[in-house]
């Protein structure tokens, strides 16, 4: 005999359809676990005391669906985050870049372009930058707005200076950016290598033919399935012998990917597609 549902579980999974119907925003395949972390908090900054309360505000207050995406998608980043990422990146893929004509690169849930600038800073450092069109998407559009503007609050560029420092910089990371009124505004000569726009890992298809693929701390956040479904996605979408980055706690072992990618940095989860046949 199976274990009925608690009231929780009943409201979440309605919600959840309900936004897929009401907003086409996919988060059917997100992990259970996750998603009640992060409407549980959702639900005590806007006052609701139900999961119900919660999906009636946002089926009927326009407003509060896009304040509700900054609770579902993650949009904690930082630059160069994981610098020995970086780094390996710099010593063993950038070698391989460097025989393309053009590159093209993709990072998958890339939030406020955190990550999408440190690329373009990466890529400047090695000579790269000029023949390469990097892709930035995400399914919030108010993160995707941010990451298209390059400011960021100069509290945060400490920060990112060490990583960047940590990551073999070829060059001082304030090279890249100005600074006024306590913001940082990283340069157009940046920007105009990155195209940002909406995409989603749970329903849209592949777009393009990528060199590099990066999509890191976002996996974590899928159940299996819409984990294989992404790996089959990067898989499409990149070249013969293109890689693929993940985060520190993502893998594709046992993925149904596994065989089609060799590991050319184990430590920094950096995979290599392998040779088409």
């Amino acid at each position: 005999m199976s274990t009925p549902l608690k009231d929780f579980d009943i409201e979440l999974r309605l919600f959840i359809d309900a936004i897929y119907l009401k907003y086409q925003y996919d988060f059917r395949e997100y992990a259970q676990a996750s998603m009640k972390r992060r409407l549980t908090t959702a639900m005590a900054r806007f006052g609701c005391a139900t999961l119900s309360q919660l999906q009636d505000r946002t089926l009927h207050e326009p407003s509060m669906f896009p304040m509700l995406l900054d609770y579902l998608t993650v949009q904690v980043s930082e630059m160069f985050r994981d610098p020995a990422y970086f780094r390996a990146l710099r010593e063993k893929v950038v070698p391989l870049l460097r025989t393309y004509p053009s590159l093209k690169i993709w990072v998958a849930g890339c939030s406020a372009g955190e990550e999408v600038y440190s690329l373009a800073i990466l890529l400047s450092e090695e000579g790269l930058l000029e023949r390469t069109l990097i892709y930035g998407t995400d399914i919030n559009p108010e993160a995707l707005e941010r990451a298209e503007s390059g400011v960021f609050d100069i509290d945060r560029m400490p920060l990112f200076t060490a990583n960047h420092r940590q990551s073999g910089a070829r060059s001082s990371l304030s090279d890249h950016y100005t600074a006024a009124y306590g913001r940082a505004v990283f340069d157009k000569s940046l920007k105009r290598h990155m195209v940002f726009s909406d995409h989603s890992l749970a329903t849209d298809s592949v777009f393009a033919e990528m060199q590099l693929i990066s999509c890191r701390n976002v996996m974590i956040y899928f159940n299996r399935p819409l984990q294989d479904r992404a790996l089959d996605l990067f898989n499409e979408s990149l070249c013969n012998r293109g890689f693929l980055g993940v985060g520190a706690k993502e893998s594709l072992r046992f993925s149904s990917q596994a065989a089609a990618f060799e590991e050319v940095a184990p430590p920094h989860r950096i995979y290599q597609k392998r040779a088409i046949a």
